[in-house]
């Protein structure tokens, strides 16, 4: 048995949203101490790691440890039935999850799970990076959209005291720069310069999770996979891990 409550769901709307630009079906693990999904895209370039705990629930009741297998792609189209002040109920019945929303009237839908084979994920907490930096999510958005307009990736730097992004296309090229002590760079650790490209059309996603968090943290290093993460307070996280674009 499993339902829970939700009087603002929002957290948890944008997060399912910013999780189905990179899957359409992944399987939602439920135990007493909230929600978890991890997964990779089909291509295995990106891994998600999300987590909302049961105390951003209004009401959170599990019997014991369940596992649903869901359409993301089904999920997000009844989630975007939401609109402000409405509230949000779930609960699994008979391999079922009902969804209903409430708010004046009462509009409930039924989506079924599915079955889905536990594939082998990334051990992305054993990932051990060399260089990190927390910044404002809306200066990271901006420079991505900065690279955008000349190129389809980033590299980005992190040297002491300062954060960089270089985007270059055939004729054009773009820098992005914040330096220790911008209110945009709230931190940074690096012990020397370390700089690996990424693909942007992966990164433009992820920043999408900048609707939970005003920040993110970066952690990554030379030629190495960069991980991304949106914390929500004390609520949950979505992380994102992508491999790098490593040139000949």
């Amino acid at each position: 048995m499993f339902k829970a409550t939700l009087t603002e769901p929002k957290l948890f709307v944008d997060s399912i949203l910013t999780i189905g630009e990179l899957i359409d079906e992944g399987i939602f693990k439920i135990s007493k101490d909230g929600i978890r999904l991890k997964a990779t895209d089909r291509a295995m370039v990106a891994a998600i790691d999300f987590k909302i705990l049961a105390n951003a629930f209004d009401s959170f009741e599990v019997e014991e440890k369940v596992d649903m297998g869901l359409s993301v792609t089904n999920l997000i189209s009844i989630l975007k039935r939401i609109r402000s002040g409405d509230k949000l109920a779930v609960e699994l019945k008979d391999a079922r999850l009902e969804i209903v929303i409430q708010n004046s009237s009462r509009r409930k839908f039924t989506l079924p799970l599915i079955e889905l084979k536990e594939e082998e994920l990334p051990q992305i907490e054993q990932l051990e990076f060399s260089c990190g930096a927390e910044l404002k999510s809306d200066a990271l958005q901006a420079g991505l959209e900065d690279a955008e307009v000349v190129a389809d990736s980033v590299v980005i730097i992190a040297s002491p005291g300062k954060f960089r992004m270089l985007a270059e296309g055939d004729i054009s090229r773009t820098e992005f720069e914040l330096e220790k002590g911008v209110e945009a760079l709230i931190n940074i650790n690096a012990k020397e310069e370390m700089r690996a490209r990424y693909p942007l059309d992966y990164l433009k996603k992820m920043i999408k999770a900048s609707k939970i968090s005003d920040k993110v943290k970066l952690e990554w290093g030379k030629d190495f996979p960069i991980r991304l993460e949106f914390k929500a307070g004390d609520k949950g996280s979505l992380s994102f891990v992508v491999a790098p674009r490593v040139e000949e």
